[in-house]
């Protein structure tokens, strides 16, 4: 196992390139000490801890045109652009069987990083047994505005992303000296303010939670400050990051599949080509 931080961020369905450096690492037999997944890199982080490789871009594409996986229909029907339902409990039970066990056995921490409601503030639920912390994994993808909150553990919370996008100032503070981070933005990238279209709607939805409309409006602020410092510590030698170059444009609900197959074989070639340089900085 290394001795490092991983680092996944969020992104939709532009996760998958994220799922592709995913599953070189599990070729290679790569284990970190500490993992931080949010919304899409959650997801596909519990992939990961059960080495199931493949099942995560599986999952990302054979569902795209069952109404019960991402539609309007349900969406409508329940509250919830992604269907609950079918996202953490029939994949993973019936369809395309999860690997309990081997997921429990992964020798690292796992957190998924989620929004208290309450708060707007980060946290970092740990990820063991997912028969149960799969609930954790829902509130970290919950899309404020087109999901239901999510109630866990006595608290409600929705997307990790909107307080913390890009967890690698958490992973530096607790220890991690060495840090792994994959980007689903091509480099140059910045986040816009919220429009005022859904800064209003944000208010209107979320009326009880002001901490959570504050973070929202705070998000672009926040994730741009991130970016400049993971450049400036790419730059010094002191963080690893990897990243899409804009050869396709990806919707945040992507339904092509083909262009998300080209996504991720996008992210595999690249960990394949940063393989060593990789190893060279996790050693050094």
């Amino acid at each position: 196992m290394i001795n490092a931080g991983l680092i996944l961020e969020g992104g939709g369905m532009r996760g998958v390139y994220t799922a592709g450096v995913l599953d070189f690492f599990l070729e290679k037999g790569l284990e970190f000490s500490a993992c931080y997944g949010v919304s899409a890199g959650a997801c596909h982080l519990t992939s990961y801890m059960s080495k199931q490789k493949g099942r995560a871009f599986n999952i990302s594409t054979k569902y795209l045109k069952e109404r019960e996986y991402c539609s309007a229909y349900t969406f409508l029907r329940t509250g919830d652009l992604f269907g609950v339902k079918m996202c953490y409990d029939k994949i993973p039970n019936v369809l395309d069987p999860y690997d309990y066990d081997e997921a429990m056995r992964y020798p690292g921490k796992c957190f998924a990083v989620v929004t208290n409601l309450q708060t707007g503030r980060a946290e970092y639920l740990k990820l063991h047994d997912l028969h149960h912390d799969i609930t954790a994994v829902q509130a970290s993808a919950s899309l404020p505005l087109v999901s239901r909150n999510v109630e866990y553990e006595g608290r409600v919370y929705l997307d990790g992303g909107i307080s913390d996008s890009i967890p690698v100032k958490r992973s530096i503070k607790a220890g991690n000296a060495k840090n792994v981070v994959i980007l689903t933005r091509p480099v140059g990238y910045r986040k816009k303010p919220i429009s005022k279209a859904n800064d209003m709607m944000m208010r209107r939805v979320y009326r009880k939670y002001p901490g959570v409309v504050k973070a929202m409006r705070r998000r672009h602020i926040a994730y741009n400050a991130t970016l400049d410092f993971i450049e400036s510590e790419e730059k010094a030698g002191r963080l690893f990051v990897m990243r899409p170059e804009p050869i396709i444009k990806i919707e945040r609900i992507e339904k092509d599949a083909r262009k998300l197959k080209v996504l991720y074989l996008q992210g595999y070639y690249d960990a394949a080509q940063n393989y060593e340089a990789m190893m060279k900085y996790l050693e050094n």
